[in-house]
C-alpha cells in the first residue's frame, strides 16, 4: 500500500521512525518533507500531502507535528481530506470505522514513540464500517463543503 507522509521539524523523528517500521511490511512511502529537524512551516508540508491524497481515489496520509494539531487544522482546509488527530489507538480505530479519514495526525512531542507506531499501525489495517450512518455523516461532511465553496 503506497502512502504519503509529511511532517515539520517537530514531527520529523517520529516520521522517519514510522517509515523505518511500516516499510519491511510492505507499505510504501512518498515523503514530501520535511527533511530535517531545521525550523520551517507546517502548512507547506500539510498542503503538498494533501494536494496528493486528493489525486488518488483511494488515497491515504500521515502528518507529523509537535502536537499534531497544527498539521489537522491545515489539511482540514481541504475539501474530500478528513484528517484526524489521534493520540491514543481507541481514536484511530474509530477515526477510520465511522469517519473513513485519509489523513492521520500525529504529535511527536505529545505522543510517544511506540503509542505512535500503535495508533498508526490500527489506523492502516481498520476498515471504514460502510454503515449507512456513517455514509449518511460523510454526506453530510460533504455538503458543507460543498456549501463553502459557493460562497
Amino acid at each position: 500500500m503506497k502512502l504519503y507522509i509529511g511532517s515539520d521539524h517537530g514531527g520529523y523523528n517520529l516520521k522517519q521512525k514510522i517509515k523505518e517500521v511500516f516499510t519491511p511490511m510492505g507499505y510504501e512511502f512518498e515523503d514530501v518533507g520535511t527533511d530535517s529537524t531545521e525550523s520551517c512551516d507546517y502548512p507547506v508540508f500539510a498542503s503538498k500531502l494533501c494536494e496528493k491524497v486528493l489525486a488518488e481515489p483511494d488515497g491515504k496520509g500521515i502528518l507529523v507535528c509537535g502536537t499534531g494539531i497544527g498539521m489537522s487544522i491545515a489539511a482540514n482546509k481541504f475539501k474530500g481530506i478528513r484528517a484526524s488527530h489521534c493520540t491514543d489507538t481507541f481514536a484511530a480505530r474509530m477515526t477510520r470505522e465511522h469517519n473513513n479519514s485519509n489523513v492521520l495526525c500525529l504529535g511527536e512531542r505529545i505522543t510517544g514513540q511506540d503509542l505512535a507506531i500503535d495508533i498508526v499501525e490500527i489506523w492502516l489495517k481498520t476498515p471504514f464500517s460502510n454503515g449507512e450512518r456513517h455514509l449518511r455523516r460523510l454526506d453530510e461532511i460533504k455538503a458543507i463543503e460543498d456549501r463553502q465553496s459557493d460562497k
